[in-house]
């Protein structure tokens, strides 16, 4: 359809897409991640095709930006959000926000954008040349493609810039969550289609609370203290021991990192392998772990080399503690990746003749140096085996990472943390049939009288 005027918007307005919007935002209160992946992966391209393809229509936009700030962001995100914070999510995800963008404010960029970027092209329509030489077909193609370029530096540029300010006017804690959440990988769970067959959806209550935690707001709902004695803040709940619940987010990435090698074709792949004991070796380091019961997390052969052996160890920080929150991301995470080195990278090269890889995560999603080169390898020798591109696999690989680590921490936020549950009776080991247990006993009561 062609857009040349503002009477085919108000169309589009009352039509179908004006339907669809309000179709979205009906069930943004009882299924977010759904309507929130529709909307962004969805109707919003198709608003964005009007901007590109109609001239002076922002104005047009206004309504569509009212329901969008009343309505879809407090419904979907958080009611916590005031107008102030409506510009804090109009970013792309890669830029540490959400991508609900301002269509008023967008509106005439994008099209001056797009009539940049096809004015080489416009001019040949408008020309109504059909004949074209292979010489100036080439010289087309180079001129759409510098075009192109041109208009995505442009536009990099003014995000970045917009990126800025945005970090700026925010509080140093605040300051902390932005900077881990541009990291790579850290936001591929907001750009991630909500697949239930590979455990990509998130219900309501885990959509919200990891919105809140994204974006440093309140959790509502939650017991003011801790069954441990301590106030039960966002900082004590990702670090808190009872329940279980850091096991629990280690052995997760510690399975899915033992489960990516066998699809990968790699061999000898084994989980908590024991290292070989010490038979009078000896470390230069102090730190080193000389314990004949060592173990490490995960194992595999014929990663980097053909039958040479390599060893992971897990390792996933809290950012908000006060012994992370101090120091700059980078810093922590190399320092954590040190930590491990120290404790097993010289036993490993020495005496398992093999390498080593610490694999260092923050709650947050944000990856260490060195995870970031072990899952790239895996990604190309899973891209290998199953004949995939390589960028398809490795955001497969932190699609997977992205939502085990959100799941798990989601899970720390408001997880029972009560005592253990006692056993009421205590039956002896050999009554393992239920019938069994079930007659002996009525017997026994029977046999009273």
């Amino acid at each position: 359809m062609s857009l040349r005027n503002s009477t085919s918007v108000n169309r589009l307005r009352r039509g179908p897409r004006s339907l669809q919007t309000y179709r979205i935002f009906q069930v943004s209160t009882s299924e977010p991640h759904p309507s929130f992946s529709a909307y962004i992966m969805g109707l919003s391209k198709r608003w964005l095709f009007i901007m590109r393809t109609t001239k002076d229509i922002s104005g047009l936009f206004q309504p569509l930006e009212d329901i969008i700030s009343s309505t879809f962001i407090p419904k979907t995100i958080s009611n916590q959000l005031t107008p102030n914070n409506r510009k804090f999510l109009s970013l792309p995800a890669r830029h540490g926000d959400l991508g609900i963008f301002n269509p008023v404010e967008i509106a005439d960029f994008e099209y001056t954008s797009s009539a940049t970027a096809t004015a080489p092209l416009s001019k040949i329509i408008n020309g109504q040349k059909t004949q074209f030489d292979p010489e100036s077909l080439h010289l087309l193609k180079r001129e759409l493609v510098s075009a192109k370029s041109e208009m995505l530096t442009t536009k990099r540029l003014s995000q970045t810039k917009a990126e800025e300010l945005v970090r700026e006017a925010l509080p140093p804690t605040e300051q902390r969550f932005h900077q881990e959440r541009t990291r790579r990988g850290s936001s591929i769970w907001v750009t991630s289609l909500p697949l239930q067959e590979h455990r990509f959806n998130l219900n309501k209550q885990e959509f919200w609370d990891s919105m809140s935690l994204r974006y440093c707001l309140e959790l509502e709902g939650r017991p003011p203290n801790c069954p441990c004695g301590k106030p039960n803040t966002t900082e004590h709940s990702l670090s808190c021991h009872l329940g279980g619940y850091v096991q629990l987010r280690h052995n997760e990435i510690r399975d899915l990192t033992a489960n990516l090698p066998k699809e990968a074709g790699c061999r000898d792949v084994s989980r908590e392998p024991h290292l070989l004991p010490i038979t009078g070796e000896t470390f230069r380091l102090k730190s080193a772990n000389t314990a004949n019961d060592a173990r490490l997390d995960v194992a595999a052969r014929d990663f980097w080399l053909p039958m040479d052996k390599i060893y992971t160890d897990v390792r996933i920080f809290n950012p908000l503690a006060p012994t992370n929150c101090a120091i700059p991301l980078d810093t922590a995470l190399k320092r954590h990746e040190d930590e491990k080195k120290r404790c097993y990278n010289e036993r490993v090269l020495e005496v398992e003749q093999s390498c080593f890889c610490p694999l260092v995560f923050s709650v947050t999603g944000a990856l260490g140096n060195e995870a970031e080169k072990f899952y790239r390898r895996l990604a190309k020798l899973l891209a290998d085996k199953t004949h995939q591109a390589y960028s398809d696999t490795i955001r497969y690989i932190r699609q997977r990472l992205s939502f085990t680590l959100l799941r798990t921490t989601v899970i720390s936020l408001r997880g029972h943390r009560g005592n253990k549950l006692t056993k009421t009776r205590q039956y002896k080991s050999e009554l393992n049939d239920i019938n069994l247990l079930y007659n002996t006993f009525n017997s026994t009561k029977f046999n009273q009288f």
